[in-house]
């Protein structure tokens, strides 16, 4: 089975047009702000349209068949062409220098990990900053299309579990439902984006820092364009709720929001993913807010609002925020939570590795995952009594095949062994105990703010060089569902058949 070239090449340079396409939309908010970069972002969108027509050009004349060696080829160096070409605008524009720290910048944005290196956000140009909050949004929508349409081809992924509702593709081509399917999605993706902005606009927020954050809530991203991220609008508790309204959706699997659109609200009631998904952001949040009421000592910027009701509103207000900003990998900020007792910088370290749903833009191993392997575990009880009994982890009523668990059980085996290495690894840049587990967490988990030395008021501009290339690498690994990549480091993958 001989790789299909001129197809990689052509995907490849299909995606340069995509990503020239959105900086050129940067080059039109410069250009409306009069920030000084219009004609830098204007270079750099030229340059990145000229790369992708000269890719698709010389490789026009290529078989039709995307075979599974080939998928996996352009899902994971397809991501790397975007951040090789998004690191353009911050290069030619001065914003970021250095290759190394625009690079960084770049694969957060479009795994949708939201860690940074720049010290002073409100100084950049509204041009960048706009195109940093848009590398979000395009790995958001890229993670949904990969969720929907090619994951199931290659056989990875959780959206196996939904095949009844979209049906995986057959032999080497997508099924017309699929794509149709992943267009759905886009829309709402688009409807939610809008519709954030509005409310955010209507809450107090100016249009530009709406419009940012939005970009960056429904992709669960967490650039912001203040320093202090959401912690600069702590005197506005409405700005906050609504943001909390649509990390949650954000959270929540793409499929259930289109069943809602249609009406089907009892099919996504019954969802077992979503209720459990529910039911810990409620549990998490009480166990939270109890204790920032009690024990954490933490100043409430915003008791004269009027919308607030001082302490207790206050630490609901922040724990739930602070919950749904970790379990669906948005990594916003409203306040320093390693602050807030140590029971709780362990207890937010723990949620790094829970994840929102399968088919939402969140990161991490996704509760579906979770729930399939708590409840495998509690089957193995009733095995070890019943040996010759038929038990099958159900889920939504339906039996889960058996390749299924498996491959969810290797998946999370191979998840905290690639957390343990990456901390390891970060350990070797003299970087402490505490530091490093919870950079590999947040880079592996697409979180953003990890703990120690690069918590949630710090960033990662002191990394060293070396250690961000790695985090770069994990958050890589963590967005494409561990396989995708790693499969790639294996010889019999490159092996002709």
């Amino acid at each position: 089975m001989r790789l299909n070239y001129k197809i990689i090449f052509h995907f490849f340079g299909l995606l340069c047009l995509f990503n020239g396409g959105f900086i050129l939309l940067s080059t039109l908010i410069s250009l409306i702000y009069k920030d000084g970069v219009t004609l830098d972002l204007l270079s750099a969108g030229s340059i990145v349209l000229l790369l992708g027509g000269v890719a698709m050009y010389l490789t026009k004349e290529h078989k039709k068949e995307l075979n599974k060696r080939d998928g996996y080829i352009v899902v994971a160096f397809g991501w790397i062409v975007m951040a090789l070409t998004g690191t353009l605008p911050y290069l030619i524009t001065g914003s970021i220098p250095s290759f190394t720290n625009a690079f960084f910048e770049t694969m957060s944005g479009y795994t949708t990990t939201g860690a940074t290196i720049l010290n002073d956000i409100e100084s950049i140009p509204k041009g960048v900053l706009f195109w940093r909050s848009m590398t979000h949004w395009i790995g958001g929508m890229g993670i949904i299309v990969l969720a929907i349409a090619i994951l199931p081809l290659l056989g990875i992924g959780g959206m196996q579990l939904f095949a009844a509702e979209a049906p995986g593709p057959n032999a080497d081509k997508l099924h017309p439902r699929i794509t149709d399917t992943a267009k759905r999605l886009w829309l709402i993706y688009f409807g939610y984006t809008a519709a954030e902005t509005i409310l955010l606009q209507v809450a107090g927020m100016s249009f530009f820092d709406a419009i940012n954050h939005s970009l960056s809530t429904l992709s669960t991203g967490g650039f912001s364009t203040k320093n202090a991220s959401v912690a600069h609008w702590n005197g506005q508790p409405v700005i906050q709720y609504i943001i909390m309204a649509f990390m949650f959706l954000a959270g929540t699997n793409f499929i259930l929001s289109y069943f809602a659109f249609k009406g089907r609200v009892q099919k996504v009631i019954r969802d077992e993913e979503f209720k459990l998904y529910f039911k810990f952001i409620a549990l998490f949040t009480i166990i939270a807010a109890l204790i920032i009421y009690f024990r954490a000592d933490f100043s409430i910027s915003s008791i004269d609002h009027p919308m607030t009701f001082g302490k207790a509103e206050a630490s609901l207000r922040h724990g739930l925020f602070q919950v749904l900003a970790i379990i669906t990998t948005t990594g916003f900020v409203t306040a320093d939570y390693t602050l807030w007792t140590p029971f709780l910088v362990v207890f937010f370290f723990g949620l790094m590795f829970l994840g929102g749903s399968a088919g939402s833009t969140s990161g991490g191993v996704k509760v579906v995952r979770h729930m399939l392997m708590i409840k495998n575990g509690f089957l193995e009880f009733k095995r070890a009594l019943h040996p010759n009994a038929i038990l099958p982890v159900r889920y939504n009523k339906k039996s889960v095949s058996g390749d299924i668990v498996f491959n969810i059980l290797g998946f999370f085996i191979l998840y905290m062994l690639s957390f343990i290495i990456g901390a390891l690894v970060f350990s070797m840049f003299q970087i402490d105990f505490e530091s490093a587990i919870g950079l590999s967490a947040s880079s592996l988990g697409n979180v953003g703010p990890a703990l120690g030395n690069y918590g949630p008021v710090n960033n990662y501009a002191e990394l060293p060089n070396l250690a961000k290339w790695w985090s770069a690498f994990l958050m890589l690994i963590g967005r494409l569902e561990l396989f995708t990549v790693l499969i790639l480091l294996t010889p019999f993958f490159w092996r002709n058949r």
